[in-house]
């Protein structure tokens, strides 16, 4: 199953790196083995290239399985595989597109996203008159500031499908590689078409 997933996930690499969403070996991907194991990048890999070899196993308290360097963000990873039993996978990219809005609405500490049909391409939204909210984190190299502030979004009741982090990247997930990759293009376009619509006159 590992090799599995992970041949899974380094084709899903392969192609958001050909997008140039993984730029100067940013971003990392994760895929869920069991109950309390996933597989993640190790740090400081081409996302290009990526193969078996290039994943290691941690566990869902952020434990390293296996003695090599995770990428420094897989804490995050481990945090949505605690928090969210049913997420599969998870993909971290750095898009101009999420960059750029992750600047833009840093000071809102969110942007919702309304009327789009390409909301329906996340699970639970059935009409595009259903609004996406989606959190912008403050950036930070200590990775439990940012733990914190997906706690508190939760802890507030507030659905949680996708993450900005600010001046970084996009978060999203799903019940597999293939949703994960879903969500991820439908949010970017949507993050692409807020940029656009604030460059046209009032």
């Amino acid at each position: 199953m590992r090799a599995r997933l992970t041949q899974s996930l380094a084709a899903a690499a392969a192609e958001l790196a050909r997008r140039g969403w993984t730029p100067a070996t940013s971003s990392n991907f994760s895929a869920r083995i069991d109950a309390t194991r996933f597989a993640v990048t190790v740090s400081g890999r081409d996302k290009g290239r990526l193969g078996c070899d290039d994943f290691m196993l941690m566990d869902t308290q952020a434990c390293a399985l296996e003695a090599r360097k995770p990428s420094a963000e897989a804490r995050l990873h481990a945090q949505l595989y605690r928090l969210l039993p049913r997420t599969g996978a998870i993909l971290h990219t750095h898009s101009l597109t999420q960059t750029v809005a992750s600047r833009h609405f840093a000071a809102a500490g969110s942007v919702r996203l309304a009327g789009y049909e390409l909301i329906k391409a996340l699970a639970g939204h059935d009409t595009h008159e259903q609004d996406l909210v989606l959190p912008v984190f403050a950036n930070s190299q200590e990775m439990a500031a940012i733990e914190r502030d997906v706690q508190t979004w939760l802890d507030a009741g507030h659905p949680l499908h996708a993450y900005l982090i600010s001046g970084h990247g996009l978060y999203a997930w799903g019940r597999d590689i293939d949703e994960a990759m879903r969500y991820i293009e439908a949010i970017d376009f949507m993050l692409a078409c807020e940029l656009e619509l604030r460059k046209l006159p009032a």
